[in-house]
């Protein structure tokens, strides 16, 4: 799976999780691009990603991710 794939898959979990369909990730995105981004959003958000790639995070690699590109990345360390 290609850092591509990640994102598109990202990207369909956070429209799920926001209920809007016009939400388009990049590897720049930050919470703050997204109204209504909260902690709780970001939680949900890190489980489902969780159920989707089949890995788990620490709590610190969370704490490090600046954007989308960051948790992408993550991913597919993860993944491989």
């Amino acid at each position: 799976m290609n850092e591509q794939d990640i994102i598109l898959q990202l990207n369909t979990i956070v429209r799920n999780i926001f209920d809007d369909d016009s939400i388009v990730l990049t590897a720049d995105t930050t919470a703050e691009d997204i109204d209504g981004w909260d902690s709780m959003k970001h939680i949900n958000i890190v489980v489902a990603a969780e159920g989707q790639f089949g890995v788990r995070f620490l709590t610190s690699e969370i704490e490090l991710l600046r954007n989308v590109g960051d948790f992408v990345t993550l991913i597919s360390r993860k993944i491989k």
